[in-house]
């Protein structure tokens, strides 16, 4: 794995923890690849190191939305800690990545006995959670264009570049909205030169006046994810 994939939980360990370390793997993430499925115990425990994974909580009629996003700021099955099989969503690749794998009965085990991994852990987990909550109030009441100008900026800071590839199911689920009107709205924003979209491959062209057409919620929600107070 290439020495500049990293985690911010695995960064902010103590060097000395040669034995947990020990028991980490470096693994490829395709796209589509399930990270943990609804109500399952998990085997293993992903610290991602790049790429995304999509938290989608389905309805009984098949409907689906986005409902939180893990990158290299956490480990994906974190919420699983204290009660794996009461997790109603599922986890998978939206985009491919790579990350440090362990299994997840070890990390349960220490969990509980290294106070510098449960510490990180928690501190992830506020932040999500926090995040989470913007983006309910930012759905319910911020417009789906500039709902989609935050989720361009969000997916590029996580993968770290302006040009990444995302379907238009993903877009849709994300915002909570039907595909036609995330067309449109990336059309908008296309045509005023703020991005390029084609056939799911984004390129952000003008990252400053993307930030100006961009909700509120994406300074917010930028500060959460690097740990600065809002």
């Amino acid at each position: 794995m290439n020495s500049h994939l990293t985690n911010n939980i695995l960064n902010s360990l103590p060097a000395q923890l040669h034995a947990f370390r020990a028991k980490l793997t470096a693994v490829p993430l395709p796209v589509g690849m399930s990270i943990y499925e609804p109500h399952e115990i998990p085997k293993f425990a992903h610290f991602l190191t790049s790429g995304i994974a999509s938290v989608v909580t389905t309805m009984k009629d098949g409907g689906s939305a986005e409902t939180g996003m893990w990158a290299k700021e956490g480990v994906a099955e974190c919420m699983h800690l204290g009660g794996s099989d009461r997790v109603p969503s599922r986890c998978f690749m939206q985009i491919a990545g790579t990350a440090m794998r362990m299994l997840f009965a070890d990390l349960e085990r220490d969990f509980e006995s290294l106070q510098p991994l449960r510490e990180a852990i928690q501190h992830s987990i506020q932040s999500q959670a926090l995040i989470l909550s913007q983006l309910v109030a930012c759905n319910r009441l911020h417009e789906v264009e500039e709902r989609l100008a935050r989720w361009f900026l969000m997916l590029g800071d996580r993968v770290q570049d302006d040009q990444f590839h995302i379907t238009q199911e993903f877009l849709a689920e994300m915002l909570g909205s039907r595909r036609t009107t995330v067309t449109m709205a990336a059309g908008a924003l296309q045509r005023i030169g703020l991005i390029e979209y084609q056939r799911g491959h984004v390129h952000i062209l003008d990252r400053e006046r993307l930030e100006g057409a961009a909700c509120e919620c994406y300074p917010v929600i930028r500060r959460l994810t690097n740990g600065v107070a809002a």
